[in-house]
């Protein structure tokens, strides 16, 4: 199978993952105290980060040059940040909706992935690339330490989405089934984790 894979249900996993991350863009530069521009910025490059290098990757176009909606996405999310206030995006609440939009992506990234015949493990690895990498740019434009070199669960969800993605649409599980159980089980982890404060051991961590 190779070609475009969004289906209106992808399309609105794509969209949803879009909005929540540019939105943790903006609100990034809002509690900085950048302007509007450096704003609209963060939220262009932390929405569409991990789409760009996973279309790269799996050479495919890359997604957001011929689709307005995004841009558009991007720079809504951006004036939703500009005219409210911080305090509004504290707290633990944000988090779980960034967990959402990291099982969206990576969802969405693993099923367009094996859609341009990508094999299923390097299929997998784009849905986390996807879920992942646009905070990371996010995080490095900012200059802070990223999600990712702390132990708290955040790769490992979108690894597990990716994974049962791939898994249900090799098996042959109705795709919307497939993407439905990997979706709720990724967030449930991430959510887990955020509730929890669960991580994975440290190197060294056990050592006497």
């Amino acid at each position: 199978m190779t070609g475009q894979v969004l289906t209106p249900l992808l399309d609105l996993l794509d969209l949803a993952g879009i909005a929540l991350f540019a939105l943790s863009g903006a609100v990034l530069a809002a509690r900085l105290k950048q302007t509007f521009v450096t704003m609209a910025f963060f939220a262009l490059v932390t929405g569409v980060g991990g789409g760009t290098v996973r279309d790269l990757l799996i050479r495919a176009p890359v997604f957001w040059i011929d689709d307005p909606r995004v841009a558009a996405v991007c720079l809504g999310t951006a004036l939703i940040a500009w005219f409210t206030p911080v305090r509004w995006w504290e707290g633990k609440g944000f988090d779980y909706a960034d967990g959402a939009g990291l099982a969206a992506y990576a969802v969405l990234g693993s099923a367009k992935a094996l859609a341009y015949g990508i094999p299923p493990v390097p299929a997998a690895l784009m849905g986390v690339i996807t879920g992942c990498v646009g905070g990371i740019i996010r995080d490095v434009v900012a200059g802070r330490p990223s999600i990712i070199m702390s132990p708290e669960l955040y790769v490992t969800p979108a690894a597990l989405t990716s994974a049962l993605t791939v898994a249900g649409m090799l098996l042959g599980v109705p795709d919307a089934a497939a993407w439905g159980l990997a979706f709720a089980c990724g967030f449930a982890l991430r959510a887990a984790a955020i509730r929890w404060e669960w991580g994975l051991p440290s190197y060294g961590q056990t050592d006497t």
